[in-house]
């Protein structure tokens, strides 16, 4: 039996940049022609698309994992790694998309409308592309950035011009199957609909959607009966009917009593969207009303005896009976023309235009501030991002971020701020011993790939200490065979 799934929540991951290689061209008679290693490819992002075709968030509800791929590493020729593709997954129209905090994103509606879930990575560049007058063949390459985690809500608001409202059992998904082609269950018990049906409904040349929300009963606003999330589907809505049920043998019950207490319900809820920007608040959306179960004497007596009650408050009045086919036409064309109206007094749709926030020139990209234990926690997506991409066992990519971050100018702010030599600086994940006699900013020292002569006095193993050792293990070895 197919299921109705109207809200999950995704984790969503993009795919992380490849690493930059770093290479040095050799051929013959050119023993070094010059670094040649290649960008890693940057990853892939998650793009939510609303496809028409798709009408429910079940397949999210079964795999809520969504993974883009990653980019390729950069190689050697000046070959770039393979970018990994953005990974489209389709939603249904009138998916809301709110984060941890419980932000509203994006509001995705309309064919074809677009929201980057989570950014890919970018890749690290390779070493011909870090070439510079003061290092002209770099030994180190940037590493890949991180694709972009996000935990987030998507929830599904039926997205119909006309939505029935009403008590359990008062007819609605009876009148939606005797005016459009749905085939609701329908039986005699209280919340027979669990999940919001929906029906083309034609009056003459015109066509118009029906929604038939599961039925609300007091407190729904406050989640009593599930009504939070029956609620929810009456937000896209144009027009909002009350199906009343005439015929009801419930004490204390009558038209008026239950049309109160379904406005108080409404007026109680909170929508995620706070005066939706397509059809305004739900208080301002035009009422009608249908007095159901005509059929039955007491019923149309009753239907008779609050008709005058109901049109003092402007709203129109339609009596029918949808087992009896009793005054459904006239109901037809005058929800049609509600619906027009509605429609011809919104303004026009604007197209929705992608909007660029440039970061002002003069703008500090960073932050120092004391960690309260003799320390210094800088923060700024500039110095956290050169992290990420940063090669500690490189001592000449160690080099290179100091350098990056004095010219940003960490090294005079820490300074100003009293930092003392070998006090503990975080940036990001990484947590060192800062030593501002270090000179970052200033012209390297052409020495070893991989090495850097400002870090000699560091315990860091260098390049060279390694191939050192690596020849001493292969002599050994030799040795020994021997």
């Amino acid at each position: 039996m197919p299921r109705f799934v109207d809200r999950v929540v995704i984790h969503a991951r993009a795919g992380s940049g490849g690493n930059g290689c770093a290479s040095v061209h050799r051929e013959k008679f050119k023993p070094l022609g010059g670094p040649d290693g290649g960008n890693g490819g940057n990853g892939g992002s998650i793009v939510l698309v609303v496809d028409p075709q798709v009408h429910t968030l079940l397949d999210f509800h079964f795999h809520p994992h969504v993974v883009a791929p990653s980019g390729k590493q950069g190689q050697g020729s000046n070959r770039d790694g393979a970018a990994g593709a953005d990974l489209e997954v389709r939603v249904p129209d009138g998916t809301v998309v709110v984060d941890a905090q419980g932000r509203v994103l994006a509001d995705l509606v309309g064919a074809g409308t677009r929201f980057e879930a989570a950014a890919g990575g970018h890749g690290g560049l390779g070493n011909a592309a870090l070439a510079s007058r003061a290092r002209k063949a770099p030994g180190f390459a940037l590493l890949g950035e991180k694709g972009e985690e996000r935990d987030l809500t998507l929830e599904l608001k039926t997205v119909a011009d006309v939505g029935l409202i009403g008590f359990p059992s008062a007819g609605k998904s009876s009148l939606v199957s005797a005016i459009s082609a749905a085939k609701p269950k329908i039986a005699d018990y209280p919340f027979t609909t669990l999940v919001p049906n929906l029906g083309v409904v034609s009056a003459g040349e015109h066509t118009f959607t029906v929604a038939d929300v599961p039925g609300l009963i007091p407190g729904a606003s406050q989640g009593r009966g599930l009504g939070l999330d029956f609620l929810r589907h009456i937000e896209r809505c144009a027009v909002l009917v009350h199906v009343i049920d005439c015929a009801t043998l419930e004490s204390g019950r009558d038209p008026v009593s239950d049309i109160d207490a379904l406005e108080a319900e409404l007026a109680a809820y909170q929508p995620t969207l706070q005066g939706d920007s397509v059809l305004g608040d739900l208080a301002e959306r035009p009422r009608a009303v249908v007095l159901n179960k005509i059929d039955v004497p007491d019923a149309k007596d009753m239907a008779e005896l609050v008709r005058a009650d109901i049109e003092a408050r402007g709203w129109p009045v339609y009596e029918i009976s949808t087992v009896a086919r009793i005054g459904l036409r006239p109901l037809i064309f005058g929800l049609w023309e509600m619906v027009s109206a509605y429609r011809a007094e919104l303004p026009p749709p604007v197209a929705r235009r992608p909007v660029i926030r440039p970061i002002p020139v003069d703008e500090k990209s960073f932050e120092v501030r004391p960690d309260g234990m003799g320390g210094f926690v800088v923060r700024g997506s500039r110095p956290e991002r050169w992290i990420a991409q940063t090669n500690f066992d490189n001592d000449e990519a160690v080099g290179y971020l100091g350098d990056r971050l004095a010219r940003l100018g960490v090294e005079d702010e820490l300074l100003r701020q009293g930092a003392r030599p070998g006090c503990t600086v975080t940036i990001g994940d990484m947590t060192f011993d800062w030593e501002p006699q270090t000179p970052a900013g200033v012209d390297v020292t052409p020495s070893g790939r991989g090495t850097d002569t400002r870090l000699e006095r560091t315990d860091r193993v260098g390049a060279s200490e390694r191939k050192a050792a690596r020849r001493d293990r292969r002599a050994s070895r030799d040795d020994e065979a021997e």
